[in-house]
């Protein structure tokens, strides 16, 4: 794509996302009046949950936090407390007409797919997603996800003084990844990146995200339009080619968008976290280029620590509901911290730090439910392939600024890193 085409995409784009912040957002300032207890999951010190959400869960693993725009909130941290919400279908909704006309939220931010939906949209959703997500399918992906690795990897050591592992590894992995899947062209993955992070960045306004999504949305749709007449081979021209008129344009769109935001901040944040997590554990990283095996426990030590992903999507009680001997009234908005799951001393009865030895299966950083992430199998794919590459590429690999000095997201839904410099040599 030329320079000046590129150019007016992003102007496009950004225009988009701007009117709908400016018709629609809430200052930073209206979010920092929010409740504290509200905004304690979506915060961090440094890898570790704030100290505030930990003392919270070890009283009131459940504990109510009445909002200023006439709505109470419920927020959920204990492990088990977390699967019986989530896992609770019947009891709670994720549609999102509950969010519109709170908070500056309207019915036209709807981004559709997955996560807002409910049983039967969301059933038959997940059934047209379900088989481009089998093991089967995403295996065609992996020579791509390997080549990926290895061509930031040789960018990476091209280049000279410090390198940002945030921007040349983090970021263009999954980037590239989902371009690969989708089948969207990869020229527009700067668009993207900027794109994504926005919808999680609470400080740009409580419905900045929704502008994000919007202008993304914007995109999709003519991808769709594209892909319709001549179906590729990437998950949107499949889709296209095995159900045809049985799932409309809007809902491709939504599922695409839905596939870009799943996939590519939560691994970038991921792959950015559990490379610095290496960095802190110079003994891990040095078993994980001796031993092809440490890679999968790692992995999933490293997404239960680190649970990038740090609150689920909001749930709205259907009806009066109990959940662990606390009564929920109808409509009343539940937000669960996963991070807050997943160092619960029910689960994590060692303090929750990083372990790499443990045995990190039943860990909530994927969600539970019917809404768990249908991308988990591509993330680990995806960071079992950049982990182990890029402490064999680079074991001499430290940081080059002092710890202290990371700069990390302080109020978001998608924890992460700004910038993570590094000496490779």
């Amino acid at each position: 794509m030329k320079a000046n085409l590129r150019s007016r995409i992003a102007a496009r784009l950004g225009r988009i996302y701007l009117s709908r912040i400016q018709k629609n957002g809430i200052s930073a300032s209206a979010i920092s009046r929010l409740p504290e207890p509200l905004l304690a999951p979506m915060r961090r010190d440094g890898l570790d949950p704030v100290a505030r959400l930990t003392e919270r869960q070890a009283e009131q693993p459940i504990s109510k936090v009445p909002l200023p725009f006439g709505m109470d909130a419920w927020v959920v941290t204990g492990y088990d407390e977390v699967k019986a919400v989530l896992g609770a279908t019947d009891g709670f909704s994720n549609d999102f007409t509950n969010l519109a006309g709170n908070a500056g939220v309207v019915e036209e931010q709807n981004p559709g797919g997955l996560g807002f939906s409910d049983p039967p949209v969301h059933t038959h959703l997940r059934r047209i997603l379900t088989p481009e997500f089998t093991m089967r399918r995403l295996r065609r992906l992996t020579p791509r996800i390997e080549a990926i690795v290895e061509e930031r990897l040789d960018a990476m050591e091209a280049a000279e003084g410090p390198v940002d592992l945030v921007q040349a590894f983090a970021l263009p992995i999954p980037s590239l990844t989902i371009c690969e899947l989708l089948g969207v062209p990869y020229e527009d993955r700067h668009d993207f990146q900027q794109l994504a992070m926005e919808r999680f960045d609470l400080f740009g306004g409580a419905t900045a995200p929704f502008g994000a999504i919007s202008a993304s949305l914007s995109y999709f749709r003519d991808v769709v339009k594209k892909q319709r007449e001549n179906p590729g081979d990437g998950l949107l021209g499949m889709i296209v080619k095995e159900h045809g008129d049985t799932v409309d344009d809007e809902e491709l769109a939504g599922l695409a968008d839905g596939i870009l935001t799943g996939g590519f901040e939560t691994t970038a944040s991921m792959v950015a976290l559990g490379s610095l997590l290496l960095l802190q554990n110079p003994e891990t990283a040095a078993r994980l280029r001796d031993d092809d095996s440490a890679a999968a426990p790692f992995v999933e030590e490293a997404l239960r620590y680190l649970t990038v992903v740090q609150v689920a999507f909001p749930r709205f009680a259907r009806e009066d509901i109990e959940i662990a001997g606390v009564r929920i009234p109808k409509g009343d908005l539940v937000l669960c911290s996963l991070s807050g799951g997943n160092r619960d001393a029910k689960y994590t009865p060692d303090g929750g730090g990083f372990d790499p030895h443990r045995k990190a299966s039943g860990h909530l950083a994927f969600g539970y439910g019917i809404h768990r992430c249908i991308g988990a199998e591509l993330a680990r794919m995806e960071l079992r392939a950049a982990y182990p590459a890029l402490v064999k590429r680079f074991p001499e690999m430290r940081l080059a600024v002092a710890p202290e000095e990371l700069a990390f997201r302080k109020l978001s839904i998608v924890y992460g890193v700004e910038s993570l410099p590094v000496h490779l040599r």
